[in-house]
């Protein structure tokens, strides 16, 4: 097909769901074209790569798709580009993975990642995508044509906005996007932290010796959900993956009523039972002692039993036994949005038909962190980037093949 009559697309935003959907958008009928804010694309996604760059999860996909809120929201995005799809379709552009003994998947050794980024990038331009820097959404004109840099006006056959959420503001995402489109009567929810550290009222005296370190080999459950994983105890309060994927419980406790209840437990391992077999069989004349050598805890597990418990439950080894296994913690707060590793908020999924496409603008789609779902650290928030895009790009694909 000639260059003339092909379809184009303009994309505005050019973090990993806008990256996927050009990367498989047939070249042969579309001009695409990426209008980025920054001076360069994916810069949230090199921030996560910070902190150990997570691409996707191995598990297998009856577990992976139940990781999702709501669950059915991207069943068919995520089914269509599975987490094996995206390990093969990396493997295409030379970055190598592997599976880490959690199960989370990464680049091979070596592999940084302004290298993965190179590499998609790379391909996305190898296709005919143009990528046009500096260039900030501003709206629409009355007319209806999405405005950048507050006077140019584009003209496209379809629009596609992946703007993603509010967290990390250092990297453009502010969610200031989100006037706009209320503006043209579009559900916008407002975005909440997510994944982000939790506030708890510590003593002074218990953080002087426990402060920065992790409680590991645990679980820690909120209403009906439980977590196995690790956390570590800050000033702040807690952090870490155990809590991360509760996020949607506590975070629901916390607007209903401003506190929320978890409960740790410090022996998933083992039942009630064994632990009380293990007090009959004590040779131990105090707690702290069964604790460390009976039960192998921690001195931070420990520290955190005798901080939350009062002596009397402390010294009295039937109700020890509960403690170990059902502690509760008392949260009051989230961490700042800023702070947050993703947000939960955005275009209220109804707002949406099954292909991303705003009901009320035709032709316009919305994927990415920009809707309104959520999901747990762990590679599944990028997966489910990744699978928005490359689902987009099938269907659209699919209307000019069919």
């Amino acid at each position: 097909m000639s260059a003339d009559i092909k379809k184009k697309i303009a994309i505005f935003g050019g973090g990993p769901a806008a990256l996927a959907l050009a990367s498989f958008l047939d070249p042969d009928f579309f001009k695409v074209t990426i209008y980025e804010q920054n001076k360069t694309c994916g810069r949230k996604f090199l921030v996560a790569g910070k902190g150990g760059f997570n691409l996707t999860h191995a598990e297998p996909m009856g577990k992976f798709l139940k990781r999702y809120i709501p669950a059915s929201f991207l069943e068919n995005a995520l089914n269509n580009f599975t987490n094996s799809d995206l390990r093969n379709w990396l493997s295409n552009l030379g970055i190598e993975t592997y599976v880490g003994s959690s199960n989370r998947v990464f680049p091979v050794k070596g592999i940084k990642p302004i290298q993965v980024l190179d590499a998609i990038l790379e391909h996305v331009k190898s296709r005919g995508v143009d990528i046009k820097y500096q260039m900030k959404w501003d709206g629409w004109f009355s007319e209806g044509y999405p405005i950048v840099n507050g006077d140019i006006e584009v003209k496209a056959d379809y629009y596609v906005y992946a703007f993603g959420g509010a967290s990390w503001q250092v990297t453009g995402s502010t969610g200031a996007w989100t006037s706009h489109f209320k503006a043209r009567g579009i559900v916008v929810n407002d975005f909440e932290p997510s994944n982000c550290a939790f506030e708890v009222d510590w003593l002074e005296q218990f953080l002087e010796n426990v402060e920065g370190k992790p409680l590991k080999n645990i679980a820690v459950s909120c209403d009906d959900k439980t977590q196995k994983g690790e956390l570590v105890v800050t000033r702040f309060g807690l952090e870490g993956n155990a809590i991360y994927a509760l996020s949607d419980k506590i975070r629901k406790q916390l607007l209903a009523s401003k506190h929320a209840e978890i409960t740790i437990d410090l022996k998933p391992m083992f039942s009630i039972d064994d632990i009380k077999l293990k007090v009959n069989n004590s040779k131990t004349k105090n707690s702290t002692d069964f604790l460390r050598k009976d039960l192998k805890l921690s001195k931070v597990q420990v520290q955190l039993i005798k901080h939350l418990t009062s002596r009397e439950d402390f010294v009295e080894k039937e109700k020890l036994v509960e403690l170990i296994k059902c502690l509760p913690i008392h949260i009051v707060g989230m961490a700042p949005i800023d702070e947050a590793i993703s947000t939960v908020g955005g275009i209220q999924i109804d707002e949406l038909t099954d292909t991303f496409e705003l009901k009320i603008l035709h032709d316009s789609f919305c994927i990415g962190e920009m809707v309104d779902w959520d999901a747990p650290t762990g590679g599944y928030l990028l997966q489910g980037c990744f699978s928005m895009g490359v689902f987009l790009a099938d269907r659209v694909n699919r209307v000019l093949l069919d």
